[in-house]
């Protein structure tokens, strides 16, 4: 509430003044005095990790480090195809940094369409600048759903309500008058005004807060956090496996110093599971580069992860929708009273709110000011009370208070004009009241005894898009729930239309325990009336039955709900509080980015949950050869040129274009289990028969070139059985998954018939009896390996 003429400035002594503050604000010459001085607010909030950071992140990391070393000594010690694998790694590195740094292109360019620029007054004009261009005691304008982006004083007031939860943890919105505080991060509700800015920059409030919030991040995420658990536990077992290697190598065979290390080295370097960190940041960069071109800015990385985790979806129907434009489609007087002066009413509230919200601002279009009327006080709209107001000095010296707002929320119940609203509601269409008040706006309740004057008749317009969306999300197994503040039966009729049946269940009469609110929401689709806190309170609910929650807004209504929910989404039109807290910002406002959203999320979980089965049972398979190979006291009976051959062919091509392959199945927790329960019967049973060849073949082959006659059994086997594994990983079939399987397997025959290629990748099978030994070994594991999943699937939770 307040006064038109409450425009005071903040008095000189006041603690929080600076230099006394003129209604124009500063000066050109001052703003530049301040600039010169680093009086700026110049907090580098960035949306992606700058390039230096993303070299450091690729190249620095404890496996090129291990695989560093001992690339280092093979070229030392062994011919260049042993050490082929470095040469991959720094391939695979170099791919890394182009992929992140495309990202990082891609979110700064989108940062700075969807970047707040806050509007301040500089030279008597009003102007909008980048928030890193406000200097210390500028005069910052504020209205409904601006944030505040530093800290300041309030110098004008005009029904000033600021939300500081995200601050303080206290929902309820603080109203703000001339002197008062303002701290940056918070946002405004209901109102309008200005506010000296007292501490800018690092100095302020929330800029570190804001600045690690904005961050480009991988951190705080199942996957990656479960890859993580995965690599400390590879390297546990790669510790005693490598010693053992070493020794038994070097020492118990007493081999040629070279051939051993060449074996050693390629004993060790394939327990690293070295491209399955590469590949998850790939798939999170292109999910980046892929939503940036559709305008979506991924303001937090780990976002696109929690959308294929996604199962149910929270919209808010006006903005989401529904069009943010309204037209006043009819205008209904009560008891008797003039349109003419109703009109005249409905354009002096409309002139009196300097800050109008779209219903506001459809009467504004449709009932003109009356120029003899002057606004004396004012109540702004707020989403928690459902209603605005204002007092008037008419032009014969005649006071008169008004409200407008909900009718149900003015009204007692039973009121006739109660059964107007209610037809006009089930037709789809939106009213508000005006309404006559007898009580002054500052009093407890002034809605209390009001009159009721007229109905205004408001029509909203459907998003085009909005059905298909909502027929995506049924389809995919995800679902709606309409949470809006309007009324039940009006967003019932509009969620109908759409598709959404069930009818709409009125938030004032959900239960108020967490406990009969989620079953409450479990069962209906539609809810109106639902105010701030409940929208947060419906989230939650929603949290505590085990439903990932993704939140849809545009209004300062939804941020307390957006910023709770496990995934906040919102309308690049909207509210600066809604974007700033938002993971994810549909710079265009259009809906129907939603599925390419979730669809995106779905693909970067789903596909590095199944490709990281390729590169894990590598790994088991190759600790198990390790152990094997101790215990037994022979030869490793693989060089690093096998090796790189096999991973290229089984895991490394196929599993980059299996991670950027479509994928809409819904993401499952406990990844770390998912994968590990595939991987290691699979790296169990490759391990094994390959072993099993290597000695049958040990046996077999005598006399010179024995040792390579072994190996090439050995590595057809294992060969085999890896590409069973893929076969099985690339299922459901396409075209394109079959082209690239028989791809693999006609190279790795390309090799074995092209003298040149046998020599460099030293592969030649002698005889036949042990080449169709292990076919028929890999045959066998392989039907082994669809026993075991098959099994898995069944008996397993998933």
């Amino acid at each position: 509430m307040s006064h038109t003429d409450t425009g005071a400035e903040l008095d000189p002594a006041h603690p929080l003044a600076g230099p006394r503050v003129r209604p124009g604000g500063l000066t050109a010459s001052e703003v530049a005095q301040r600039r010169s001085r680093g009086q700026v607010n110049d907090v580098p909030v960035r949306s992606s990790r700058s390039v230096a950071e993303i070299v450091r992140a690729n190249v620095f990391t404890r496996f090129n480090a291990i695989i560093g070393v001992l690339w280092l000594v093979t070229l030392f010690v062994a011919p260049i195809q042993d050490s082929l694998f470095g040469f991959v790694i720094i391939a695979n590195t170099a791919i890394g940094i182009v992929q992140e740094w495309r990202a990082k292109q891609t979110l700064d360019s989108l940062a700075v369409i969807g970047e707040a620029r806050p509007t301040v007054r500089r030279d008597g004009v009003a102007t909008e600048v980048a928030s890193h261009e406000i200097v210390l005691d500028d005069l910052v304008e504020i209205g409904p759903g601006d944030k505040i982006v530093v800290d300041g004083a309030c110098v004008e007031a005009e029904g000033l309500e600021v939300d500081e939860s995200l601050l303080t943890g206290e929902a309820d919105p603080v109203v703000k008058r001339p002197g008062d505080r303002v701290m940056s991060g918070s946002f405004v509700v209901a109102g309008g005004g200005a506010f000296q800015a007292t501490k800018v920059g690092r100095e302020a409030y929330a800029a570190q807060l804001a600045e690690e919030a904005s961050r480009f991040t991988l951190v705080h995420s199942e996957l990656r956090t479960g890859i993580s658990t995965i690599l400390k536990y590879v390297t546990w077992m790669m510790v005693p496996a490598a010693i053992g290697l070493v020794v038994t190598q070097l020492v118990v065979k007493n081999n040629g110093f070279k051939d051993a290390v060449a074996r050693t080295v390629g004993g060790i370097v394939p327990m690293v599971p070295e491209g399955l960190v590469l590949l998850t940041s790939v798939a999170f960069a292109v999910g980046v580069i892929r939503l940036g071109r559709k305008q979506c800015l991924v303001q937090e990385l780990p976002a696109i992860e929690g959308l294929a985790r996604v199962d149910t979806v929270c919209l808010d129907k006006t903005g989401t929708l529904t069009e943010g434009g309204m037209d006043v489609t009819a205008l209904r007087p009560l008891d008797g009273a003039d349109e003419t002066y109703v009109r005249k009413v409905l354009g002096a509230l409309g002139e009196s709110d300097p800050h109008p919200n779209a219903s506001l601002q459809a009467i504004i279009d449709a009932c003109p000011d009356s120029e003899e009327w002057r606004c004396v006080e004012s109540l702004p709209f707020s989403s928690a009370r459902k209603y605005s107001g204002a007092a008037f000095s008419e032009g014969d010296g005649e006071t008169s208070t008004w409200l407008l707002g909900a009718p149900d929320v003015l009204l007692e119940s039973g009121h006739p004009a109660l059964a107007e609203t209610e037809r006009l509601n089930e037709e789809g269409l939106r009213v508000l009241l005006l309404a006559r008040a007898h009580r002054d706006l500052d009093a407890p309740e002034p809605a209390r005894d009001a009159r009721p004057t007229a109905l205004v008749v408001l029509e909203q317009r459907l998003r085009s898009d909005a059905a298909d969306t909502l027929r995506y999300f049924a389809d995919q197994d995800v679902r709606a729930k309409v949470i809006s503040g309007d009324n039940a039966v009006s967003v019932g009729v509009v969620a109908a239309k759409l598709g959404l049946d069930g009818g709409a269940v009125d938030a004032r009469r959900l239960p108020a325990d967490p406990a009969g609110m989620a079953a409450a929401l479990d069962a209906g689709t539609v809810f109106g009336r639902v105010t701030p806190r409940q929208k947060r309170d419906m989230v939650g609910a929603l949290q505590s039955r085990g439903h990932t929650v993704a939140m849809t807004g545009d209004g300062v209504n939804d941020v307390l709900a957006l910023k709770d929910a496990d995934i906040g989404v919102a309308m690049g039109s909207g509210s600066e509080a809604t974007r700033a807290v938002a993971q994810i910002v549909l710079l265009d406002n259009s809906f129907a980015s939603l599925p390419s959203v979730v669809g995106e999320g779905r693909r970067v979980i789903g596909n590095i949950t199944r490709v990281a089965t390729l590169f894990l049972v590598k790994t088991v398979y190759s600790v198990l050869l390790a152990l094997l190979v101790v215990c037994w006291q022979v030869e490793y009976p693989f060089l690093p040129r096998h090796l790189t051959l096999l991973s290229t062919l089984t895991i490394g091509v196929p599993a980059f274009f299996l991670a950027l392959a479509p994928n809409t199945e819904r993401a499952r927790p406990h990844f770390v289990r998912r994968v590990m329960r595939y991987a290691v019967p699979g790296g169990v049973v490759a391990g094994a028969a390959t072993f099993a060849v290597y000695l049958l073949a040990r046996h077999h082959y005598t006399g010179p070139g024995a040792l390579d006659a072994e190996t090439s059994a050995a590595t057809l086997t294992l060969f085999l059985i890896s590409m069973w594994v893929l076969a099985i990983i690339a299922r459901p079939y396409t075209w394109w998954r079959v082209v690239l399987v028989a791809a693999m397997g006609a190279s790795f025959l390309l090799v074995l018939a092209v003298p040149a290629l046998q020599d460099f990748f030293a592969l030649k099978l002698v005889g036949i009896t042990m080449p169709w030994t292990a076919v028929g070994v890999a045959a066998v594991a392989a039907a082994v390996l669809e026993l075991v999943w098959t099994w898995i699937d069944r008996r397993v939770p998933q």
